[in-house]
């Protein structure tokens, strides 16, 4: 304002966009690398070493034996969603040994990503125990892998015992659009979850 009066050729400046953080998580070799990587904007920072026969007796590999690589602390991304909204992308190690990693990246998250790979779904329990326990909104995706028998959203739902409010989408980690949709969905689900939760509250 100059003497009292707008200046009206002065532009405001542009908002900050709203940044925010979500895990992708889910069973060894279920595609949480490949899906960080279908979106990032960027080049994804990734922490991948080579399986060896070290590994062998504690890495499960029965229906990924193509599977040479594995996270051994996190991947990591960003899209921009909107221009006003970006996201921050962890990708958590998906073995036993290096669980212990989840508790560091899931401060601040707003929801997350559980992958599933229907030919080992026993394989995300963890994962969806695990954001269940800590109220963290979360989105199951099925990866559809080639050659995967599909099976209906129902019955997957049925079979990890999931709430009726967790969304169930199928998805191909490799294609950018439709990780790109599994991540709205993990946005919409989260914060429909905190408006929820802030109801409640009053």
């Amino acid at each position: 304002m100059v003497f009292g009066r707008l200046d009206r050729g002065r532009k405001r400046p542009a908002a900050a966009p709203v940044a925010l953080k979500i895990l992708v998580a889910g069973g060894f070799g279920v595609g949480k690398t490949t899906l960080v990587g279908a979106v990032s904007e960027i080049q994804p920072l990734r922490t991948e070493e080579l399986l060896t026969e070290a590994g062998r007796p504690v890495d499960d590999v029965d229906g990924v034996e193509g599977k040479h690589t594995t996270t051994v602390a996190m991947d990591f991304g960003r899209i921009t969603l909107r221009e006003d909204l970006v996201l921050y992308l962890f990708g958590t190690p998906g073995q036993q040994r290096f669980w212990f990693l989840w508790d560091e990246l899931a401060q601040g998250a707003l929801g997350a990503v559980v992958l599933a790979d229907t030919r080992r779904l026993a394989d995300c329990f963890a994962a969806v125990d695990y954001f269940e326990r800590r109220g963290i909104a979360f989105t199951l995706a099925v990866n559809c892998f080639d050659g995967a028998e599909r099976h209906p959203e129902e019955a997957v739902r049925d079979a990890l015992d999931l709430d009726p409010h967790v969304p169930v989408v199928m998805c191909d980690a490799r294609d950018r659009e439709s990780a790109k949709d599994v991540l709205v969905s993990v946005v919409e689900h989260a914060l429909a979850s905190s408006a929820a939760r802030r109801t409640a509250a009053v």
